[in-house]
């Protein structure tokens, strides 16, 4: 094994952020998700979708606009991207919704579930970047481990329709006999697989740990996954849990790192939007994005579900047929953060601000990661 360079380091950011953020992340969503629960029965309360729906889930995606469309530079940078990833989204939106509502949030449900997974390989990808290991063998086994952490509890899922909880809309995941059939079969191997990969996992953090390496925040990332993930939808069987976990350990550090960009870019580019924003401090940044979630949940409620009046006010109801338009609109915003963040923090040309938030010095090449 090569002796790891001098900018080398076992965390992302620090001890104390890194352990805030991915460790006090997953506490949190644990001991909320399983002291809370008998408050509102195995049922979402208002005062957790307020919380947890849209002040974590929601906000976050628009958190991405700091890191684009905010920024007069990116929009330059890369007009295409930023032009034709939503109006593909859209189109393709439209398109399958009119061929079936079901299906298209049965896609979307699953585009979701790979964003989450996807997101949790690119935290543990940025994190042996910035230890500088570069063997193909790390990353085909960190890859492995997070998605049968993941892949797991969701074969459970499939396995055990119908759950207490869906990820959209009741009836999104394919729950025929014969899916939950094939899930029921599958799960069994898939586990062993786990079990597996789990083993040499731990050898391969042994073998870097005798080597000096002790990788504190891929191991946080990688363990915390996996706790979540099994407690929030094998373990307890109810939609306050799953919600809590599932958005908890997603939202918090995609928003603790869209918030180190703005502070990085503010440095780059000081007249920019993203500067002022953050130049007022952490509560501006927030509160802009929970009122940017506020309109998009207002639009939601007030013109398709009709749920919260006493939040977003009385409904407009309107012709279920602009529903093939309407609703792949509303979805949009979703659908733009989950192609662009596969896309944003993997670019070798981040920029000066990525590197920074990410951990990295501006330039060096271990800033390149296969996130």
């Amino acid at each position: 094994m090569s002796v790891a360079s001098a900018s080398a380091s076992d965390w992302i950011w620090s001890p104390a952020r890194d352990l805030a953020t991915f460790g006090g992340a997953a506490v949190a969503a644990v001991a909320i998700g399983v002291g809370l629960r008998p408050l509102g029965g195995g049922a979402l309360p208002e005062w957790a979708w307020l919380a947890f729906v849209l002040g974590l889930d929601v906000a976050h995606v628009w958190t991405t606009l700091f890191r684009t469309y905010l920024d007069r530079e990116q929009l330059q940078a890369r007009p295409l991207l930023y032009t034709a990833v939503p109006l593909a989204c859209y189109l393709a939106g439209v398109a399958v919704y009119h061929a079936s509502p079901a299906m298209f949030w049965r896609v979307l449900a699953y585009a979701a579930v790979f964003h989450f997974i996807r997101q949790q390989t690119g935290w543990v990808a940025i994190a042996r970047a910035r230890a500088e290991l570069r063997a193909r063998s790390d990353r085909w086994l960190d890859d492995a481990i997070v998605y049968l952490a993941t892949g797991v509890p969701l074969v459970h899922w499939h396995a055990h329709l119908p759950r207490s909880f869906h990820w959209f809309v009741d009836g999104d995941f394919v729950a025929g006999a014969t899916a939950i059939a094939f899930a029921q079969r599958l799960l069994l191997p898939v586990a062993v697989a786990y079990a597996v990969v789990a083993l040499a996992y731990l050898v391969r953090a042994i073998q870097h740990a005798r080597a000096g390496r002790k990788l504190w925040t891929k191991h946080l990332v990688v363990v915390s996954t996996a706790l979540v993930w099994w407690v929030g939808i094998v373990l307890v069987d109810d939609d306050f849990t799953f919600t809590v976990t599932n958005v908890t350990l997603h939202a918090v550090p995609y928003i603790a790192l869209l918030w180190a960009y703005a502070k990085a870019r503010a440095g780059t580019a000081p007249t920019r939007l993203v500067a002022r924003v953050a130049g007022a401090g952490f509560l501006a940044f927030a509160a802009f994005a929970f009122a940017c979630a506020y309109v998009e949940e207002f639009a939601w409620d007030r013109l398709v579900w009709h749920d919260r009046e006493w939040l977003f006010g009385a409904g407009a109801f309107i012709s279920i047929e602009w529903n093939t338009f309407l609703v792949p609109l509303l979805a949009l915003p979703q659908a733009t953060h989950y192609a662009l963040d596969g896309v944003l923090w993997r670019r070798k040309d981040g920029g000066a601000a990525q590197a920074r938030a990410l951990g990295f010095t501006p330039g060096s090449t271990s800033s390149r990661t296969d996130a």
